[in-house]
């Protein structure tokens, strides 16, 4: 019984460590300004055969739904290869598409194209380059690359939610990235 009770104790003592997916060590827990965030799972993004990036994605509650909850959240992407900017705000809009009709990608259009803006800035997501996708309430989606906020923010939660959905929504670009994420066993 004495075990148990040290071994119950140690777990509580000691930090849960955050995944490891694809050689990239994802952190359990985040802080942005005075706020934390719980890793709700990472996965690896996988086109054909080749490894593109990991993802994580941090919110304040796992349990509610993670698309439309309310508060500040982060998807945060490690690439493991380089892609131009094109094909990378390409391949998040394609994956928009498929969980929006038709008359919502109309209204998304001029904040995608701010996003292809900021992408383009930078020519090319190269391996070992983190991106954030920041959502702040009352500010919009915040990009940061490697550690550096890039372009203005994005306005509207719901450019977030259809960023969100990409990975999440009904349609997910890969089921199983979308359980990784959902924190579900593969």
């Amino acid at each position: 019984m004495k075990k148990i009770l040290l071994l119950v104790l140690g777990c509580l003592a000691f930090p849960a460590f955050g995944a490891e997916v694809a050689g990239v060590k994802i952190d359990d827990k985040i802080r942005i300004g005075s706020a934390e965030l719980t890793l709700s799972g990472a996965g690896l993004r996988k086109r054909v055969f080749f490894q593109v990036y990991v993802i994580g994605l941090y919110v304040s509650d796992r349990k509610a739904d993670l698309v439309t909850q309310p508060g500040l959240k982060r998807v945060a992407i490690h690439m493991l290869r380089d892609v131009d900017a094109a094909t990378f705000t390409d391949a998040l809009v394609e994956g928009m598409r498929p969980n929006h009709d038709e008359a919502t990608m109309k209204t998304l259009e001029p904040r995608i194209a701010e996003l292809a803006a900021i992408m383009a800035q930078l020519k090319e997501a190269k391996s070992g380059m983190q991106i954030l996708l920041d959502w702040r309430p009352g500010t919009g989606t915040i990009i940061s690359v490697d550690g550096k906020p890039r372009g203005g923010p994005i306005g509207g939660e719901d450019f977030y939610r259809a960023l969100l959905r990409v990975w999440l929504g009904e349609r997910p670009v890969q089921d199983d990235l979308k359980k990784a994420l959902l924190g579900e066993p593969q």
